[in-house]
This record gives structure tokens, C-alpha cells and sequence, in this order.
């Protein structure tokens, strides 16, 4: 019998497997940031000076991509990081939330105290699920989005 047939043959089996083992939200992708930033409203996507996304709303930039920095760097060969994403959060105490917990890959670096942002490696973005991503996309959309249509978003999503 397959598996599909079990599930018809037996429907109380596959409501208990899925209440006992709910799915799991999947990992996030560097493709993600692309697709959910572009979907929010307003969105445009500019290229940086050597090619880098950048993405924005009304001229304001929530999301890029940095060009390699003396500030982010690997600790071990002092090789400058290639492959940072800088996202807008909405206070200071956001940021430290996320890059105080060392369950999250999100980090800072001294060019951005005073900043209200955080950095992710894309190289570690599958560390973080779909969801949170999706959420600190759209906390750093809300950042730099007019107040009126941040508010008008979110009563949609509702």
C-alpha cells in the first residue's frame, strides 16, 4: 500500500501524525530575500556600484547587499566577508535581540553602532527558517516605508 493510500485507508493516522509532528518551516534560501522583498509593496530592486542588490522603498534602502568591508571579515585569515546582507531593523533593541542570540547567525560590526541594522552572512542564511527571515524582510520594509502604507499592509495581512 502507498503512502497516499494509507492515509485515505486510515485518515484519523495522518491527523495524529500531523498534530504530533508538525511541519517544520523550511530553511531560508538567498533566493528568499529576493523573492519576499519584491513582493512587499513599493519595492524596487537598484544595482550597487559593483553590481550588488539593493532594495528599497521610496529611495530608502531596507535591504543590500554589501561590497566586501574592512569591518566584516574572517577572524581566522582576515579574508573580507563577500557575501554580507545588511537589513534595516526597527530599534536598538531589535537589533541587539537578534544579535545577542547566538542561536541566530545575525551579527553587528562597529561601522554599524548608532545603526539600526543587522548583518547576515549569505552563506548562513539557511541557518534561519523561511519564517523569520520573511519577518525581518518585512520589520525592515517596515522601517523605511511611508507610516500610512506600513499600516495599510499590515491591516491586509491580517
Amino acid at each position: 500500500m502507498k503512502y497516499g493510500a494509507a492515509a485515505a485507508v486510515f485518515p484519523s493516522r495522518q491527523l495524529r501524525q500531523n498534530a504530533v509532528m508538525p511541519r517544520k518551516p523550511r530553511r531560508a534560501r538567498l533566493t528568499d530575500v529576493h523573492e519576499i522583498a519584491m513582493a512587499l509593496p513599493g519595492v524596487e530592486c537598484d544595482e550597487g556600484p559593483k553590481g550588488n542588490p539593493i532594495y528599497s522603498i521610496r529611495k530608502k534602502s531596507f535591504i543590500f547587499f554589501r561590497n566586501p568591508r574592512p569591518d566584516a571579515f574572517d577572524p581566522e585569515t582576515g579574508e573580507r566577508y563577500a557575501d554580507v546582507i545588511c537589513f534595516w531593523v526597527p530599534s536598538d533593541e531589535d537589533k541587539q535581540a537578534l544579535v545577542q542570540d547566538e542561536s541566530t547567525p545575525f551579527f553587528t560590526t562597529p561601522h554599524f553602532n548608532g545603526y539600526n541594522a543587522v548583518l547576515l552572512r549569505g552563506s548562513r542564511i539557511a541557518e534561519v527558517d523561511i519564517e523569520e527571515l520573511r519577518e525581518v524582510i518585512t520589520d525592515a520594509w517596515l522601517t523605511r516605508a511611508p507610516k500610512r502604507m506600513g499600516e495599510q499592509y499590515l491591516s491586509e495581512q491580517r
